[in-house]
């Protein structure tokens, strides 16, 4: 039963469930499990054999060695003659049977794999095979298609009862060579890594095959067709754009979600489909899904003969009557027993804490949004409804999609091993389901800010009108923090077409925004009489019209969502005190901050806050200071550009120059929907200590 002891048993394993994990198509995200048994040295240095498994909250596309958890088999196996097993008495049990202290906590289904008379075993989800596990014939035609290789398993959740029930039948049929678990998944295995493996994919293409050739033999259309007709990719995405902050405020009720749009072309075919407003109450494609997508989606109902003001009714309809639907089906199926393999029966409350709100959105002709945490689980999100559509697909050729019950569907979603995983997550940052645009973000003070609060949590719509500078910031805080938590977005703010199309891209991008920081820079100085109009004019449009402009589109959409926000200004010392022969910088300073306090007034009916960061001289990492600034600031105190540093620092009380990161420590204050939460119209100094930086 095992096999021989090598240092790369493991590594293989990891290899191989990497290999599956690749291919969405045969292993949803986070779902599926793998494992190897082999002898290994015990800690008294007596050979005793292991059964590697994929322990629990991991994804097979990334595992490591240090995903795994092995345990002595001998423990193990004697529990396969035991009738009946509570959940947890299992967990307990398994954590006696650990051949390495520290690993992680073992599978759902760590017994399915102990049980089995198999060296190497893959449970997968794959799309084709749950073809057959997810329709109505799907028995009698995945028959038809393995014949006697095919044991087939009826639904019942994974858990102690499940693995003894598959052990036994395959005692029954010694000569299978496949199972498939009704509205669940696959079971296949080899006597080595590479057999299983090759195993896993040909059962796989087999089906696949099977069913295709079902498809086409139908001369069905997919979904029976289109029922409307698809809006063109621009329209779409505008339409996306700017209903997303409506919906973003709508799901956002009980916590703070982030958007992702998709239309790819499987996307437009399933939510424009005759078929879509009956496949979409049916049920989740797969119990792994739950978790991530609830039990069905929202078709929204609505049209593109229809205007977006109509769509945005239709959300809110459409919102309230989904949170109507979930709050019965927890009402409905709150006492059930949880762990039917209990003496005792585990009865559990209606959980207060759920969020009713849907996690996938599909609007007809349009595209897709789904909601999470933040951008990752969005995706992930998506990712799993990629995979029920395509099953929705092959199960309808199969005698039609079906579906765990209602009964069944809450016993997995609240299932406490499967609440489990959830909990692995560290505790969420300040920042987090945050989203925050900074203009002038590529600058020295932008970058700092959007570092500060991405290291906080935050997502980060980085806007600069160098779009390579932002594009570089982003990809650094992609890289660092999170693939997917910044995106790059090029903006003019004295331009107004300019931004609104980049408040667009936001919404786009995340759903919404929660903080915006008007941070784009310009710095000009000279004595009034050599100050031209063109230099009044820049100031001005940079730092008041464009702090205007951004105000209002963040305002608009700010509104829209619902859900209040949060403005900070970064000002300048200028705006209390003017600097000498700047006069075009200290006027625009000033209306600046005027405005600022304008907002903080008209905001405050909208739980919108407007704060104020004013900075002193920021020299390291600006960029003003690689500008004819330097020059003139140089020359205003007789002192060559390279020694302007200096000058400030002795200006300082304590000899201390200002970095970008105090200013961003100070916004991420006034930004932080915490600390300052009941601050508004206010203004906060960085001024190092220099003499003339505080109002007086």
């Amino acid at each position: 039963m095992t096999g021989i002891s090598t240092p790369t048993t493991l590594a293989q394993l990891v290899a191989r469930s990497r290999r599956l994990g690749a291919d969405r198509s045969v292993c949803n995200w986070g779902g599926g499990n793998t494992s190897a048994k082999a002898d290994e040295i015990d800690f008294r240095g007596h050979p005793a054999p292991v059964l590697w498994v994929k322990g629990s909250g991991s994804d097979l596309a990334t595992v490591t060695e240090a995903s795994f958890t092995g345990l002595y088999l001998d423990d193990v196996l004697p529990l396969l003659e035991r009738e009946r097993m509570s959940d947890s008495e299992m967990v307990d049990y398994l954590a006696h049977c650990f051949y390495e202290p520290g690993r992680p906590r073992p599978s759902i289904e760590t017994l399915l794999h102990g049980f089995l008379p198999f060296t190497h075993i893959d449970h997968t989800h794959a799309d084709a095979t749950n073809y057959f596990a997810c329709a109505a014939n799907g028995e009698t035609l995945a028959r038809e298609c393995f014949g006697d290789a095919l044991i087939w398993i009826p639904y019942r959740r994974p858990g102690f009862g499940l693995a003894r029930e598959v052990a036994l039948a395959l005692r029954a049929h010694p000569h299978a060579q496949l199972v498939i678990l009704a509205k669940h998944g696959l079971i296949t295995w080899g006597a080595t890594d590479e057999d299983c493996y090759t195993s896993t994919m040909r059962i796989i293409t087999q089906a696949r095959n099977f069913v295709e050739e079902r498809i086409v033999h139908a001369d069905r259309t997919a979904f029976g067709g289109f029922r409307i007709s698809l809006l063109a990719a621009d329209e779409r995405r505008t339409i996306a754009a700017q209903v997303a902050p409506v919906l973003r405020g709508l799901v956002s009720a009980k916590q703070r979600q982030i958007l992702r749009f998709e239309d790819g072309e499987d996307v437009l075919a399933f939510a424009s489909s005759q078929d879509a407003p009956r496949l979409t109450t049916i049920g989740a494609a797969c119990p792994d899904h739950l978790v991530h997508t609830k039990p069905w989606p929202l078709l929204v109902d609505w049209t593109p003969a229809q205007d977006v003001a109509a769509l945005e009714e239709a959300l809110r309809a459409g919102v309230a009557a989904y949170v109507e639907k979930y709050r019965r089906y927890l009402d409905d199926n709150a006492q059930q027993n949880l762990d039917p393999d209990a003496e005792t029966p585990v009865l559990r409350a209606s959980d207060a804490a759920a969020d009713p709100h849907p996690r996938v959105i599909l609007i007809p002709g349009a595209g897709l949004f789904t909601t999470g945490k933040d951008a990752a689980m969005a995706d992930v999100s998506a990712q799993l409804y990629h995979r029920a559509m395509a099953v929705m697909r092959g199960a309808e050729a199969c005698g039609g999609f079906i579906s765990l019950s209602d009964v069944e569907s809450y016993a997995v979603e609240y299932w406490p091993l499967e609440q489990y995983k959830l909990k692995l997550a560290p505790p969420e940052r300040e920042f987090a389901r945050n989203v925050v645009l900074v203009t002038g973000a590529a600058g020295g003070i932008g970058s700092a800010i959007c570092r500060r609060v991405a290291q906080d949590g935050a997502h980060i719509v980085a806007t600069d009108i160098d779009l390579a500078g932002a594009e570089q910031l982003a990809s650094y805080l992609n890289q660092h923090v999170g693939n997917g938590r910044a995106v790059a977005v090029q903006m003019d703010v004295t331009n107004e077409a300019s931004v609104q199309a980049a408040f667009m891209q936001a919404a786009l991008a995340f759903g919404g925004l929660d903080v915006i920081v008007n941070n784009a820079g310009l710095a000009s100085s000279a004595p009034i009489v050599e100050t031209s109009l063109a230099m009044w004019n820049k100031n001005w449009n940079v730092l008041a019209t464009g702090y205007f402009l951004v105000a209002r589109e963040g305002f608009r959409l700010m509104q829209a969502q619902g859900r209040g926000g949060n403005l900070v200004f970064v000002a300048s010392k200028n705006a209390l005190v003017a600097g000498k022969n700047a006069a075009a910088y200290s006027t625009a300073k000033a209306a600046e901050a005027h405005l600022a306090r304008c907002l903080a007034e008209e905001g405050g009916q909208f739980g919108i806050r407007v704060n104020t960061v004013n900075p002193d001289a920021v020299l390291a990492g600006s960029r003003i200071w690689d500008s004819s600034w330097r020059q003139e600031r140089a020359a205003t105190y007789g002192v060559a550009p390279d020694q302007l540093e200096e000058v400030y620092r002795k200006r300082t009380t304590l000899g201390v120059n200002i970095l970008p990161e105090d200013i961003a420590e100070a916004v991420a204050f006034f930004a932080s929907p915490t600390r300052s939460l009941k601050s508004t119209g206010n203004i906060l100094n960085v001024d190092g200590g220099i003499a003339g930086a505080y109002p007086r």
